[in-house]
C-alpha cells in the first residue's frame, strides 16, 4: 500500500506561481511512475503531468506545456508540481497519482492508477 499526501495549493491570482507537492509512504517510491491529474468542478479528471521512475522522461497535458514543471526526488519519496502563469481555467482539485510496473502517459486511463492522493485545490482567480 502506497499513501500519498499533496500539499501547496491555495488562493492566487492569475500569473502567480504555486509548486505542489505529493509525499509517498512507501521507500520503493522509484518503482512507480508518478503524476498529476486534475479535476475541475463538474468535470472529469484529466491527466497533466508525469514522470518516469528516474525522472527521465516527462509529459504533460497540452493546456500546460511551457507553464508546469513535474520533478521527483526520489530520495525524499516526493513529486513536485511547480505552476506558473497560472490562469483562472487551472482551477481545480490537484490530484498525485502512482503507477507500478509500466509508465503513467498522457491518456492513461484512470482505472490503471494504482494509488491516488487525496487532493489539494487551486484556486486561480482573476
Amino acid at each position: 500500500q502506497v499513501q500519498l499526501v499533496e500539499s501547496g495549493g491555495g488562493l492566487v491570482q492569475a500569473g502567480d506561481s504555486l509548486r505542489l507537492s505529493c509525499a509517498a509512504s512507501r521507500r520503493t517510491f522509484s518503482d512507480y511512475a508518478m503524476g498529476w491529474f486534475r479535476q475541475a468542478p463538474g468535470k472529469e479528471r484529466v491527466f497533466v503531468a508525469a514522470i518516469s521512475w528516474k525522472g527521465g522522461n516527462t509529459y504533460y497535458a497540452d493546456s500546460v506545456k511551457g507553464r508546469f514543471t513535474i520533478s521527483r526526488d526520489n530520495a525524499k519519496n516526493t513529486v513536485y508540481l511547480q505552476m506558473n502563469s497560472l490562469k483562472p481555467e487551472d482551477t481545480a482539485v490537484y490530484y498525485c497519482a502512482a503507477r507500478w510496473g509500466a509508465p503513467l502517459l498522457p491518456g492513461v486511463p484512470l482505472g490503471n492508477i494504482n494509488y491516488w492522493g487525496k487532493g489539494t485545490l487551486v484556486t486561480v482567480s482573476s
